[in-house]
């Protein structure tokens, strides 16, 4: 398993494991019709996109047989006014490579390219009720607060990481 960050190229491989991941975390969390409207193709187009801003990192985990098996992205979201503070995005992993240090590699990078920009702190938003929320505790984040999404009414937690350089160290 090779982490990389990712290319444009990587647009279809990163919409694949996007939009299957969704249909298998969120299933009984979000509206079925939520997740079976999403497609390969509409996110391939936002994947091309978000690879040509600059501003964002997306990483990348890479099968021996070069497959896209999972992705992390990270930066500061424009709603994040904290001085010194980034946002880890969203870090995926297609069900069967779930469990095998794949995260822990994409937080990793993530980490890395945080402490080489400067941030201090970094804050990630989680579903309250996603399965896999723990993973961001496991590793150190600290529960801020919960907040409410539209639609369904979701509850979206917000956990933060308040020294870059001490989880770096952990990772």
């Amino acid at each position: 398993m090779r982490i990389r960050r990712a290319v444009l190229e990587d647009a279809e491989g990163i919409a694949i494991v996007h939009v299957d991941s969704w249909r298998s975390t969120y299933k009984g969390i979000l509206p079925d019709a939520v997740l079976d409207q999403l497609s390969y193709e509409h996110r391939t187009e936002l994947w091309v996109k978000n690879l040509s801003d600059t501003k964002q990192f997306i990483a990348v985990a890479v099968s021996d047989q070069g497959q896209i098996v999972a992705f992390a992205t990270a930066g500061k979201k424009p709603s994040n006014n904290i001085k010194h503070a980034g946002d880890l995005t969203s870090i995926y992993a297609l069900q069967e490579f779930q469990g095998r240090g794949i995260g822990k590699k994409l937080l990793k990078a993530a980490f890395k390219y945080f402490n080489q920009n400067g941030y201090q702190q970094v804050f990630v938003e989680v579903l309250e009720d996603n399965p896999t929320k723990h993973f961001y505790t496991y590793y150190g984040a600290a529960f801020v607060k919960n907040i409410k999404m539209g639609g369904k009414e979701l509850n979206e937690s917000v956990y933060v990481w308040s020294s870059v350089r001490e989880t770096l160290a952990r990772l």
